[in-house]
């Protein structure tokens, strides 16, 4: 447990770094001048300019679970939806996803609860680390968790596939180091780790890979660069005034008399024949923005998100039509490969719930994660597109349903909804006949029917 343990901590101090960035808590300005605290003190204490959390969430936003399938048959899966619904995984999901993309890895630990229903439980990686087989990149050989609550009492809990041990640690007064009791040792009924790691684009490494760890440089510099702005808005940014060839005179005390009061309406005179009057150029702020804006351009390309998303130094209308699927192409690619490292590890959660069920499905290897497009249409042309593919290439309408954006639940509804317009019509047809006036008989000129030839009616 000692390896771990110190594993563990090591992943939370380089987790812990990212997650303040995304929380926009790294509010040290150790780069801005030192002009720049003597200048504002505590006013701009906690200030920076951080696209931390726009890159993190351009992607997550695009990542959204809609159904799986965990067999053969093209509908999705009613039971997996009823647990992953019972578990809150809909927001939970987007949590994990927002935190294995910033802080490279999160993870999810599978249980059995009173009921003996499946329960998902999202973890952070500052709380969690799991250590593979030898050799292997897919065999989980344990896992530990530690965290602390609200009163200071830590918990740990170690899963083997044989078995789980807890213990708890509670901080005594004057000793900084804890005190573990003995660990309570339970037996592994699913002869597993119940613990999967969602992990950001792992190359065929184990080891996290966060989103931002190429963008925290490039955002220190930027909010270095805006630092340094404020400083020369505050003593460069407006002319000065300089007098030179002139006498100044001192008080009594020997300290220089101001020679002139400037106002609006007064002139600066000078007697003495051998002083000059001139100015300095106010600094150009312009360069500074242009300075983050070509950071800015290099922070788009590292992090594939369209630079239109930033909407600094550039005036104008952002890209709308075909120039705004060209330039969110990139982050739409980004995505979809996101969904292949996170649709691995959401199957094996779901195989891990239906194994607490003691289902089938708890083999299901053919499975799949029903995604959200992450793409963005037009609604009109996404429409014609779909019908042009029925009638040309005669695709089935709940294919086409769901490629226009109808999840599986809706598309499972439709019959049943098509049903009660069906019933709806028939109703309205019914009040239509019941309210008709009446046909009048031929023969009855004071009938005002018989005024229109088009209700007159041929006797039988």
């Amino acid at each position: 447990m000692s390896f771990l343990d110190s594993k563990l901590s090591g992943q939370k101090s380089k987790a812990q770094k990212y997650a303040n960035y995304y929380d926009s808590k790294n509010t040290n300005l150790e780069f801005a001048q030192v002009r720049f605290r003597e200048a504002f003190g505590d006013m701009f204490s906690g200030w920076q300019v951080n696209f931390c959390p726009l890159i993190i969430d351009s992607i997550s936003e695009r990542l959204r679970i809609e159904g799986f399938r965990m067999t053969e048959e093209p509908e999705a899966d009613k039971e997996a939806w009823q647990i992953w619904q019972r578990n809150n995984m809909d927001s939970d999901s987007n949590a994990s996803h927002i935190d294995a993309l910033a802080l490279g890895s999160a993870y999810a630990t599978v249980w059995a609860d009173d009921d003996g229903e499946p329960t998902i439980t999202p973890e952070s990686a500052t709380e969690v680390y799991v250590h593979y087989k030898a050799g292997s990149r897919r065999v989980v050989d344990a896992a530990l968790k530690r965290y602390q609550d609200d009163w200071g009492v830590q918990y740990a809990t170690l899963w083997t596939p044989e078995a789980v041990w807890t213990s708890t640690a509670t901080p005594s007064t004057g000793n900084p180091r804890l005190t573990w009791t003995d660990a309570i040792h339970h037996d592994n009924p699913l002869g597993v780790v119940p613990v999967v790691p969602l992990y950001n684009r792992t190359r065929l490494r184990p080891d996290p890979f966060s989103e931002l760890e190429p963008i925290v440089p490039l955002a220190d510099a930027i909010s270095k660069i805006a630092a340094d702005a404020l400083v020369a808005s505050e003593y460069a940014a407006f002319p000065q005034r300089y007098i030179a060839g002139m006498e100044i005179e001192e008080d009594e005390d020997g300290n220089p008399k101001s020679p002139f009061k400037i106002a609006i309406d007064r002139l600066l005179l000078s007697e003495d024949p051998n002083t000059t009057f001139g100015q300095f150029a106010a600094a150009d702020l312009g360069n500074y923005v242009r300075l983050i804006d070509a950071y800015v351009a290099s922070l788009a390309a590292i992090s594939r998100i369209p630079f239109h998303y930033f909407l600094i130094g550039r005036g104008g209308q952002p890209p709308s039509g075909e120039a705004i699927t060209s330039a969110e192409a990139g982050l739409v690619s980004k995505s979809r490969e996101r969904m292949l490292y996170f649709g691995e590890a959401w199957e094996q959660v779901l195989r891990l719930a239906f194994k607490v069920k003691g289902d089938k499905r708890a083999e299901a290897f053919d499975s799949e994660i029903i995604w959200a497009d992450p793409q963005y249409r037009n609604q009109s042309a996404l429409i014609d597109s779909a019908v042009k593919l029925a009638q040309g290439l005669d695709v089935p309408r709940q294919q086409l349903w769901q490629d226009v954006g109808y999840t599986p639940q809706q598309i499972e509804r439709f019959p049943e909804l098509r049903e009660e317009d069906y019933k709806l019509a028939e109703r309205k047809a019914e009040i239509a006949l019941k309210t008709m006036p009446p046909s009048a008989p031929q023969g009855q000129p004071n009938n005002p029917a018989n005024k229109n030839p088009k209700n007159t009616t041929t006797a039988k």
